[in-house]
């Protein structure tokens, strides 16, 4: 199929972007377009206007400083996959990304495509939910403003921006050097859309306890969600199996949808297995150095 007429603008800097989408109530911004243009060509969406921002050069990049790293919007997900920098102090990263569609899709997709899309199973907002993300979004006249992810996920497919705002980047806040991580899916096929993914990122104490933990689940709800509860409930543990299967009971609690892929109690029970996969997997490379 053919997406619907509209007019195209590709503006090379922010502020030039920003002004085409508040003059055009009805406009789309195009980044990457792996789920844009399919939508278009599937008459989901019939903008007038398409601002793309490909060619406005400060949206792409990666720094790493100060506790954080600085992924510019408009840097692709094969470069996020491939960098060093990320695989360092970051490693999860690079394992969810294997998972993300297929290397193809990867080389044109972007992190802010991906967060302002929203799907609840796309693994980056995922990843941005599990390491509490801030999202820095421009709008009119320069002005800048900086939401953590929680309230960015205003929804289904929902990002909190205005019409007019562009994301500009994402500040990841890292962890400690030698934590563990793990990041498990389950798809149909590879690089089809999870029906449950889990993702886990803890520290140990010098006594093996967990003293610090995030989990993060996809695909099972309306969007991403944190397990808080099983958060607290391990903070202090050593991750004995008795331990680990007491934390999936938790799962019990998230909002669960069905639909032509599987049932709510389906998810309810593809998330749980993905779970403990996830800590059982960071449990074990937690303290390494090597992972």
């Amino acid at each position: 199929m053919k997406p619907p007429p509209f007019e195209y603008f590709c503006p090379t800097g922010l502020n030039e972007a920003v002004e085409l989408l508040a003059a055009h109530e009805n406009s789309k911004v195009l980044a990457g377009g792996q789920s844009l243009m399919a939508m278009l060509n599937l008459r989901y969406l019939f903008p007038d206007v398409l601002v793309d921002i490909n060619r406005i050069d400060e949206l792409a990049g990666i720094a790493v400083a100060s506790g954080a790293a600085r992924i510019g919007a408009m840097t692709r997900q094969r470069v996020i996959e491939t960098n060093g920098e990320i695989a360092r102090v970051a490693p999860i990263f690079r394992e969810a990304l294997k998972l993300v569609g297929h290397r193809q899709t990867r080389n044109r997709g972007t992190i802010g495509g991906s967060l302002c899309h929203l799907d609840p199973a796309a693994e980056l907002a995922t990843l941005a939910l599990l390491h509490d993300a801030v999202v820095e979004i421009a709008g009119r006249d320069g002005g800048r403003r900086r939401l953590g992810i929680h309230d960015f996920i205003a929804g289904f497919m929902m990002p909190n921006i205005e019409m007019h705002e562009i994301v500009v980047a994402i500040e990841v806040p890292l962890w400690s050097a030698g934590h563990g991580y793990a990041f498990h899916e389950f798809a149909r096929r590879h690089g089809d859309f999870a029906i449950a993914s889990a993702a886990c990122l803890l520290e140990k104490d010098g006594g093996g306890a967990i003293s610090r933990i995030s989990i993060a689940l996809g695909g099972v709800g309306s969007v991403p969600q944190r397990l808080s509860a099983a958060e607290e409930f391990l903070l202090g543990k050593r991750g004995e199996p008795g331990n680990l299967a007491s934390a999936l009971e938790f799962c019990a609690g998230l909002e669960l949808i069905g639909d032509f892929h599987g049932s709510a109690e389906y998810r309810l029970s593809v998330v749980r297995s993905m779970l403990r996969k996830s800590l059982e997997l960071a449990l074990a490379r937690a303290g390494r150095r090597d992972t």
